[in-house]
């Protein structure tokens, strides 16, 4: 995709949708953060239905450190590998108590050294809580960023780098939601729904599918 493709893409997705949101349910940094962490190899959907039982009780690293690990498997249970990400949130809760006042650190190197917390997950975090022009490749984006042509690359961390590149800068702030939900409802894995893809003409993936 050249520059005039890739700015015309967005500025179609933007069309669309000006105010793309994450689809994890969220009030503070902190629900944020732990609804990411809670997020992997998971849906948004499962996510949500655990936390709406989980933080009208615990909102807080504090209050969750009050439910211990036990008491927090009880409200994440549905989720998978529940155990593991108990262990990371309470450690990370922990951390956040005793290093950052109880208080999400507004830092990537800082988000990077919490249990469970990599790169994607601090670049979602600096992004929907902090508004900044960050790129979480997560499966769709990686995706969408080899498949389109827009970004090629072998790895998540080649494909954010060359995004953060060639996205104008007008468009990179929401950019990261408008491709996740692109590849999540449109640009699908197994069968990109191209024959009603608003974005197809800007796009250099050649094998359109036509409509079933």
């Amino acid at each position: 995709m050249n520059k005039q493709a890739i700015a015309s893409f967005f500025a179609t997705l933007q069309a669309a949708n000006p105010e793309p949101r994450t689809e994890l349910e969220y009030s503070t940094p902190f629900e944020l953060l732990a609804a990411v962490l809670l997020s992997a190899q998971a849906t948004d959907v499962g996510v949500n239905k655990a936390t709406r039982r989980l933080y009208p009780v615990a909102n807080t690293p504090q209050a969750i450190l009050a439910l211990g690990f036990d008491g927090l498997c009880d409200y994440i249970k549905t989720i998978g590998l529940y155990r593991s990400k108990a262990k990371h949130l309470l450690e990370t809760c922990r951390m956040l108590v005793e290093e950052h006042g109880g208080e999400v650190p507004h830092s990537r190197e800082a988000l990077e050294k919490l249990p469970g917390v990599g790169r994607k997950t601090a670049n979602v975090v600096l992004n929907v809580a902090f508004g900044e022009p960050t790129m979480a490749v997560d499966t769709h984006i990686f995706r969408l960023g080899n498949r389109t042509g827009m970004a090629p690359g072998k790895t998540p961390l080649e494909v954010e780098l060359k995004l953060l590149k060639r996205v104008p800068k007008a468009y990179l702030v929401h950019a990261h939601h408008w491709l996740i939900l692109h590849g999540r409802y449109v640009c699908q894995a197994r069968k990109p729904q191209c024959w009603h893809c608003t974005v197809a003409p800007y796009c250099d993936f050649k094998p359109k599918t036509p409509a079933p």
